[in-house]
């Protein structure tokens, strides 16, 4: 018996571990909470009973390992977990005859914030709780962070970075591919503070929330929590919302923030318990992995059983097809839910669904319908090997950690959705009002079935009107849009068309090479394309690949009946022709890395994303950086310019 649960401790450790490692330093979820929490509290339950705790078990380890594009830090004091609980009446008794500060638990990514002379002098990330990642430059865009406060002593405060569930559903929206939209605001808000370019961090809204004091020089807080909260307020930080309570209002407090989360637009996954009283919580000491002075509490999730009904097979614009539940509704938390995406081909498996099974569902953090557990476990289910949209072939797939479901025909009527959605882009056409939501209806609607139709939605003007999110007002706007986009550029053009290896940057090349007129260049055969100065035999072939299909040389002869294409003044002189840059870190003469590599475009030039032996430089203000861009141009003895030596030497 000690034999096996010492292996099933070996088993939850680096399942729990892997889990870990892909929500806090990989972004990605490949287990629900809900399994998490159930696994962690397994692994627990045989730690007490065999008196064994593994090496590298999550009961004793903190956070995830820093990686390695961002310096790292050691904080001052090591960064604990808080002990958990989902009992009401056993926080109710950790009170005692204390005072304490209720408070969300923000789910979000915590932050080090150190103040010096009133400015903000380093943000370093939570790590693995003994070393953190340094994101200073980030922090200094969140959108609510004081860069000056009123205290001019050393400040060192921990808060959570979030993002709200408005701006992670509107981040989302601007998603094109199924798989690269992000599960849920915590993953954003991850992968938006450690960014190496704290421009994208800036357009990601992140917000700090203060909940911890750490040292103020200087300040007396008379031993209270409370007035430490409030001196972080008149420095101008937003602080968690906080309740004091003691034993007999602590219930009633609870109830309010279980009804506040309903409308609640952070991230929450539940609250914490902390001691008013300074002195007394300090001197509780800590365990090796939770400081005593306090606790958290997480939602008892409500859980209801119900039965299966069927799969729903979701098809997306890139092939990809989601399972989803369909079950008999039940009230949950206040609404009544009836489906719960199943994620993946392998949480399926997991589940081992079938029709007609019964099932407990819940909602994570009381907001998301999810499957908790299947109470027949009958793994009857069958994977379809047809798309239900166009009856083609499907195929399983290993993306990283899990099996995805994809269709296989290049031709399916759901995949024309990614096509249109390109050709109306900011950087093509340029069409406002035709969101993916809106393209899929029309195309389900049979408005659109090809390029040209886009500019004859004007036949279905009184079904538009009716339908949701539409009106007089909006059908007039987008027509008023897809009239303007009748005037276009050949690049705009070429790059709205979806070829294969024709990005932005190729478009205008291609187009700048044979004078932007169309015809030379559509006549053009691979080994003429070859033999421009960065091309190259995969875009020559994928582009007369391209036009070889006569489907498509028919949808281009329609769209250009519809189109104008402007001439296009050539304004620089092509002195970067054939060369590759790359742009990394922060700029001082440029608004963005896209204005300056607008400026590399215009003269024949091409920004990349990585340095390879064919780099011409990499453009990076930090020559001193660690980075791994800055490693792999030394490696290769590429250029490291400062953004002053480019110009100098590139622009002027």
């Amino acid at each position: 018996m000690e034999k096996n649960s010492t292996e099933r401790m070996k088993e939850l450790v680096e399942l729990l571990s892997d889990a870990s490692k892909s929500y806090y330093a990989q972004d990605k979820e490949i287990m629900s909470n809900f399994e998490y929490d159930k696994l962690y509290e397994e692994l627990e339950k045989l730690e007490k009973e065999t008196g064994v705790i593994l090496a590298n078990s999550p009961t004793v380890n903190v956070g995830y390992e820093a990686v390695d594009e961002l310096p790292k830090e050691r904080h001052e004091q090591p960064m604990l977990s808080l002990g958990k609980t989902k009992s009401r009446e056993e926080l109710q008794d950790w009170v005692q005859d204390k005072t304490a500060l209720l408070s969300w638990k923000l789910d979000g990514l915590t932050i080090v914030l150190t103040y010096l002379d009133g400015k903000l002098e380093r943000a370093v990330t939570r790590g693995n709780g003994e070393v953190g990642e340094v994101v200073t430059n980030n922090a200094r865009v969140f959108k609510n962070i004081p860069l000056s406060i009123p205290y001019k002593g050393r400040l060192v405060i921990r808060g959570e970075a979030v993002i709200t569930y408005s701006d992670f559903t509107k981040i989302n929206g601007e998603i094109s591919e199924e798989e690269a939209k992000y599960k849920n605001p915590r993953n954003l808000c991850s992968g938006s503070v450690r960014q190496l370019n704290s421009e994208v961090t800036a357009k990601r809204n992140v917000r700090f929330y203060a909940y911890h004091l750490v040292s103020a020089d200087g300040v007396s807080f008379d031993n209270s929590r409370e007035k430490q909260f409030m001196f972080l307020e008149e420095q101008g930080f937003e602080v968690v919302e906080w309740k004091r309570v003691d034993r007999e209002n602590i219930l009633d407090n609870i109830s309010y923030f279980e009804k506040a989360i309903e409308t609640y637009d952070i991230p929450s996954d539940g609250l914490v318990l902390i001691y008013d009283d300074i002195a007394y919580g300090e001197g509780l000491g800590r365990t090796a992995k939770f400081p005593r002075h306090s606790i958290a509490f997480k939602w008892a999730d409500e859980i209801k059983e119900t039965v299966l009904k069927e799969i729903e097979w979701s098809p997306s614009r890139t092939g990809l097809i989601n399972p989803v539940a369909i079950f008999e509704p039940v009230e949950l938390e206040g609404t009544t839910v009836s489906r719960a995406s199943v994620h993946n081909i392998s949480v399926l498996r997991g589940l081992k669904l079938g029709i007609g099974d019964r099932i407990t569902v819940y909602k994570a953090n009381m907001i998301i319908p999810q499957i908790a557990e299947n109470l027949t476990q009958s793994d009857s289910l069958e994977i379809p090997d047809k798309c239900p949209v166009c009856g083609g072939n499907t195929v399983i797939s290993q993306i990283g950690d899990a099996q995805m479901l994809y269709c296989e025909n290049p031709q399916c009527e759901v995949k024309k959705i990614k096509s249109f959605t390109l050709l109306v882009s900011r950087d093509a056409l340029n069409i406002d009002g035709l969101s993916e939501a809106t393209l899929e209806k029309f195309i389900s609607k049979g408005y659109i079935h090809e390029y040209a139709d886009l500019f004859h939605l004007d036949r279905y003007k009184e079904e538009i009107v009716e339908m949701d999110g539409f009106g007089e007002k909006s059908y007039q706007n987008l027509a008023d849009s897809i009239e303007k986009a009748r005037n276009t550029t050949l690049p705009r053009l070429l790059y709205g068309l979806g070829i294969a290896n024709i990005g932005v940057a190729n478009a205008k090349m291609l187009a700048r090479q044979y004078h932007y007129d169309l015809e030379q260049l559509l006549h053009a055969d691979i080994e003429e394309l070859s033999q421009i100065e960065g091309v190259g035999e995969v875009i020559a072939a994928a582009f007369c690949s391209y036009f070889e299909e006569k489907n498509n040389q028919i949808k281009l002869d329609h769209l250009l009946q519809e189109l104008h294409l402007e001439e296009v003044e050539e304004e620089e002189e092509q002195t970067l022709t054939g060369k590759a840059f790359v742009v990394t870190g922060s700029l001082n003469h440029y608004v963005s890395r896209n204005e300056l590599k607008e400026e590399i475009e215009k003269r024949g030039g091409k920004v990349t994303g990585s340095v390879t032996g064919k780099t011409e430089c990499l453009i990076n203000n930090d020559i001193s950086s660690n980075s791994g861009k800055n490693k792999k141009a030394k490696e290769l003895g590429i250029a490291i310019l400062t953004e002053d030596e480019f110009i100098e030497k590139y622009l002027n």
